[in-house]
């Protein structure tokens, strides 16, 4: 499974910042809050709505925002969810939603709420800066970067220059990072000079990224040193991943298509919230909505019923044959769940399969690598691995519903697993 650098070691570097490792993604639809607030004054505020009218659309939302500004995703899950019930033809639930899963680490699944959201009206200006994030994650950072752009004009747009920043060092482009932060560098902004750290390491200049952090937070260059130099070895989409979210990956073990963050310790910080709401109750103030949740309208076996189910489907980074050669066989442990999805003597005809396969829906397999699972009487078609058997089964439904059956396959010692195309 992949790691978490000590969030005591590099949270305090990007603490207040709104690319913080720890800080969950920019909300939705701008400030959560019109009276400039802190999320844990707004979140009181809102809940103390809700106990008198637990169907107040504005404080539902507004409640989702906060808890997630405050890193409690289930508790933002939960408000989400029941202000979808409040009002199904409104976006801002199915953004809100799309920005939760962002923050968990699930950017497949977040890819049909904002779908949904934009097929109710929602602009790409104003949930660009989440989606990008989405697309940083899975690998695909010119969609990420367009998104950020388009960003720009919306309500987010200081968080959407510093994602596109980092995502355009990702790309491998220091020089267009570099300026892209310019304006805020100018502005003094706190955050992007502890974003430009990111952006040097990124491109491969860790001593100047120890000295940005160290002008960013004084002394603070030892501790984040070994963190900072590791940035450059990885692929893109962990590289996104451990600078947006702290998720970092443990070498040699199987890369998993989701691992959330950890909530921001927003405790650490303030141990109280206003109103005498405590950050550790917060997965329980659903509790006081009182109100049992309607079932969703009927859409495709995305859409959640609250409690929001969190789908997880597989992904899997692109890879070079290079790579693939070096690390293959090395990186599949024996007994891991997968899908079934064809079988035969020939594993040549299998790509042909997957790409017809994928035809059905292009947005269901998207980012979803397939795999040949060799054994000594078969080729197999697999996608995965699944960190469970429950996020199987609830991959291979989504399959059905494009009328494409799949079953449960566990690898023995005996297989080879090599990604399609490269058999």
């Amino acid at each position: 499974m992949r790691g978490l650098l000590d969030i005591r070691i590099i949270g305090a570097l990007l603490a207040g910042a709104a690319v913080a490792i720890t800080a969950a993604p920019a909300q939705a639809q701008g400030s959560y809050s019109p009276y400039n607030e802190s999320p844990a004054a707004a979140l009181a505020r809102d809940v103390r709505s809700l106990a008198s009218d637990p169907k107040d659309f504005d404080s539902l939302i507004g409640a989702g925002r906060a808890a997630l500004e405050m890193g409690d995703t289930q508790a933002a899950a939960g408000f989400f969810a029941r202000a979808d019930d409040v009002n199904p033809r409104s976006p801002l639930p199915q953004a809100g939603m799309g920005a939760v899963s962002v923050a968990k680490g699930e950017p497949q699944a977040a890819l049909p709420y904002f779908k949904r959201a934009q097929q109710l009206g929602v602009s790409l200006a104003t949930i660009g800066c989440d989606r990008g994030l989405a697309y940083d994650l899975l690998g695909r950072q010119a969609d990420a970067q367009s998104d950020y752009r388009a960003a720009l004009a919306g309500p987010d747009a200081d968080e959407a220059r510093r994602r596109l920043a980092l995502s355009l060092a990702i790309s491998g482009d220091r020089n267009q990072a570099l300026a892209t932060l310019a304006p805020l560098m100018a502005q003094r902004d706190v955050a992007a000079g502890r974003t430009r750290a990111f952006v040097l390491a990124l491109t491969g200049d860790a001593n100047g990224a120890m000295v940005a952090a160290d002008a960013a937070m004084p002394g603070s260059w030892a501790r984040v040193a070994p963190f900072l130099q590791k940035l450059q070895a990885l692929r893109p989409a962990q590289k996104a991943a451990a600078v947006n979210l702290g998720i970092f990956p443990d070498s040699g073990d199987t890369a998993y298509a989701y691992n959330a963050a950890p909530p921001r310790n927003y405790a650490a910080a303030s141990p109280t919230v206003t109103g005498s709401v405590s950050t550790d109750r917060l997965t329980a103030i659903d509790e006081l909505l009182h109100q049992p949740p309607a079932s969703p309208p009927p859409q495709r076996t995305w859409q959640p019923p609250p409690p929001p189910r969190q789908t997880q489907v597989a992904y899997n980074a692109p890879v070079t044959r290079q790579q693939i050669n070096a690390q293959t066989r090395a990186s599949v442990p024996q007994g891991k769940i997968w899908l079934q999805l064809a079988s035969g003597p020939n594993a040549q005809a299998l790509p042909d399969q997957f790409r017809r396969l994928k035809s059905r829906d292009h947005e269901l397999f998207d980012g979803i690598t397939g795999y040949v699972a060799k054994s000594p009487d078969r080729a197999r078609l697999v996608i995965g691995p699944f960190h469970s058997v429950s996020d199987a089964d609830t991959f291979a439904a989504d399959l059905e519903t494009v009328d494409i059956s799949a079953f449960k396959w566990s690898n023995s010692p005996a297989d080879q697993i090599v990604p399609l195309g490269t058999e």
